[in-house]
C-alpha cells in the first residue's frame, strides 16, 4: 500500500483560514532574524558593535533581531547581511490560486 496524503496541506489550511500570507511573512522574518543573529554570534559581533557598524542604535538592532517584528525595512536587512558577510536574496515567484 503506497502512502499518499489524505486531505489538504498545512498551507491550504492556512489559506482557508485567511492567514497564509501573514504566517508566511512572519516565518520569513523569523528565519532572517535567526540567520543574522547566528552570523553575529559566529563572528562575535555584539549588538552594540553591530549598531555601530550599521550607523544606527542598539534599539534598531533589537528590532532587527526580534522575530516577531516584521516591519524591518529591506535596506536594513541588506546592510545587516552585508556586515555579517552575507547577501540578501529576494525573488518574485508566481503564486498558485
Amino acid at each position: 500500500m503506497s502512502k499518499k496524503n489524505i486531505g489538504s496541506s498545512f498551507d491550504d489550511l492556512l489559506k482557508e483560514d485567511g492567514i497564509y500570507e501573514e504566517t508566511h511573512d512572519l516565518a520569513v522574518k523569523r528565519v532572517l532574524a535567526w540567520q543574522i543573529a547566528q552570523a553575529m554570534k559566529e563572528q562575535r559581533i555584539s549588538k552594540t558593535k553591530m549598531a555601530g557598524r550599521m550607523n544606527t542604535s542598539r534599539i534598531q538592532i533589537e528590532r532587527l533581531l526580534d522575530p516577531r517584528n516584521n516591519s524591518v525595512q529591506l535596506d536594513t536587512l541588506q546592510r545587516a547581511a552585508h556586515i555579517v558577510g552575507r547577501r540578501l536574496v529576494i525573488a518574485l515567484e508566481a503564486t498558485t490560486a
